[in-house]
């Protein structure tokens, strides 16, 4: 289990507010403890997604539908949105760079799934991420779930592209880092235009 690093996240959070990419989100904070905290949140979205199936004529006594509610709220906060939360961010292992490697390092293919933050439905496709060392080099697996934690929230592509680009320039402390990012969207494929066949790639 990867360990985190809730003081970086701080950190990044700011950073990315200044750079005006930030995800935006709700300034209010709350007294209580995270666990009590999670509760509420958990019990508000229940509420609303049992109105949404509710406004859909479903029947919320129903054993197969009965449970939805908790599961979906559940699947949002723990599963599918968990890098709204900076307490979660990874901890990012930098070296010296004393061997003065001085050429690219590309790490391809990452796995992207993320969720549209206009229709709430999921894009997936794959990022290539590379970056001209200076005086630090990272482990390789940070750059995977350095994208892995900003595609775990609501987002739209080009947002997620820069947040991975710039949280990397802070990180490694070196302007030359890319990113290109491609992914099909489900909000294209199943409503809208319908369009099963194209795809979307961003860069910076």
């Amino acid at each position: 289990m990867a360990s985190n690093d809730p003081k970086l996240g701080q950190e990044i959070h700011q950073h990315l507010v200044e750079c005006g990419i930030e995800t935006p989100m709700s300034t209010g904070t709350s007294d209580r403890p995270f666990a009590e905290q999670m509760v509420r949140e958990r019990s508000q979205m229940e509420t609303h997604v049992a109105g949404i199936l509710s406004g859909l004529n479903l029947d919320l006594n129903d054993d197969s539908i009965r449970e939805t509610p908790h599961r979906v709220a559940k699947m949002y906060r723990d599963e599918v949105f968990w890098g709204m939360d900076y307490r979660e961010f990874p901890r990012i292992m930098t070296i010296d760079n004393k061997m003065n490697y001085d050429e690219l390092i590309i790490e391809k293919d990452v796995e992207i799934q993320s969720c549209c933050e206009h229709h709430l439905q999921p894009f997936i496709g794959h990022a290539h991420i590379a970056y001209l060392p200076g005086n630090k080099v990272v482990g390789l697996s940070k750059l995977n779930r350095v994208a892995e934690f900003f595609s775990r929230r609501p987002q739209v592509q080009e947002r997620l592209t820069l947040q991975i680009a710039r949280t990397l320039q802070y990180v490694l402390g070196t302007d030359t880092v890319a990113v290109i990012l491609t992914a099909e969207h489900f909000c294209v494929k199943l409503r809208g235009v319908r369009d099963c066949g194209s795809s979307t790639a961003t860069s910076y």
